[in-house]
């Protein structure tokens, strides 16, 4: 799965629907993908039960047109229910080894790392992925450490599996990730946040490319 996963990981699409105004998500996520978008990950903090599976069982039908997985943030029982590729679980979600047991061997699973520690145990677990940052301020969350470039650097190269950076990352940012060892960007307000989606994300993955690649 790595190689293929690294290839999935180049310019990952993180949902954030606060500045898309009357424009549905399922349109935005679409958008992105024709920009070039490798992966997308739904993540809803404000959304009921019902409202998440509704979206999340649209973005798969959208993703699958392009050939992009589609991952599920924290959440696995609703992953289960709109049989999503993977999820994405942070260190105070559900258990890595829990997830895997729900999930299955197939199911993509990313866990959020912050350490060196935390990245070789999320490995020993069985993620399949680790995502790392914030490796620049960010607006997205709030009360969030940023992560040194060294640190990333010291992670990808204490783990085999693949990593990618998050984080305040934008066109103008994503250059200084070069030769740390991620495999790709994961991107939110930079693409979420843009007037045209579609050519905004068409210029992230040209500098992804030249940034892991």
């Amino acid at each position: 799965m790595n190689n293929r996963l690294r290839d999935a990981l180049l310019l990952y699409a993180v949902t954030d629907r606060r500045d898309l105004g009357e424009k549905p998500l399922a349109q935005a996520v679409e958008e992105a993908l024709q920009g070039g978008a490798t992966m997308v990950q739904l993540r809803e903090k404000n959304l009921d039960r019902t409202a998440f599976l509704a979206e999340a069982v649209t973005l798969k039908k959208v993703c699958a047109r392009y050939g992009a997985p589609l991952i599920i943030n924290d959440n696995v029982e609703l992953a289960l229910a709109c049989d999503a590729d993977g999820v994405h679980v942070g260190q105070d979600d559900m258990d890595m080894k829990a997830a895997r047991a729900k999930l299955g061997p197939d199911k993509i699973i990313g866990v959020s790392a912050h350490s060196v520690a935390e990245a070789l145990k999320a490995e020993r677990d069985g993620a399949d992925y680790l995502g790392c940052g914030a490796v620049f301020a960010t607006g997205t969350k709030s009360n969030v450490t940023v992560l040194p470039l060294d640190e990333l650097e010291r992670i990808t190269a204490a783990v085999s599996i693949p990593v990618v950076a998050i984080g305040g990352i934008g066109a103008g940012s994503m250059s200084s990730l070069a030769g740390r060892g991620a495999d790709g960007a994961a991107v939110v307000s930079a693409i979420f946040s843009a007037k045209d989606i579609t050519e905004a994300t068409r210029t992230l993955r040209a500098l992804a490319e030249k940034t892991f690649r």
